[in-house]
């Protein structure tokens, strides 16, 4: 696999320990291009912030992954959320019955993947979304979700 498309779910586990956090950290030297919406960076946020909030992370290591997402978000290939994405996330929101958010990283992945004109897998652990990116015949990572929890 060396094009991936990794949802904020996946990419997550880069920056905070959880389940699947190694199996990312195993496979991220096989991925030779990594895109995301750009949105990721909103649901990162999002993500940090509460989990600082929570107490699941002090507020100090929150903004340390924080700060090293954003140091990171220079290595991926960010695709844009125009209106080709959000025609085909509002297609399959209703297919799939899809979050909106989920609906669009989808989306984003198979637009890329047509730019491309390689095969992209999509990284997530939303199991709703693994499952939609599976009946849709998108290749994916991780190969079996059900190994992880939570």
């Amino acid at each position: 696999m060396s094009i991936i498309y990794l949802d904020t779910s996946a990419l997550l586990k880069r920056y905070v320990q959880e389940s699947g956090t190694e199996a990312l950290k195993e496979a991220w030297p096989a991925f030779q291009v990594i895109g995301s919406a750009v949105i990721v960076q909103v649901e990162m946020a999002s993500a940090l912030a509460k989990a600082g909030r929570l107490g699941w992370l002090i507020s100090e290591e929150a903004q340390h992954a924080w700060d090293v997402f954003l140091e990171d978000l220079q290595m991926l290939t960010l695709v844009a959320v125009n209106a080709q994405v959000v025609q085909l996330a509002s297609e399959l929101a209703w297919v799939y019955e899809l979050r909106g958010y989920d609906a669009t990283h989808m989306a984003a992945a198979l637009v890329w993947q047509r730019e491309l004109g390689e095969t992209v897998s999509l990284g997530t652990f939303d199991r709703q979304l693994w499952n939609a990116g599976q009946q849709a015949g998108m290749g994916l990572w991780p190969e079996n979700l059900d190994q992880f929890s939570g």
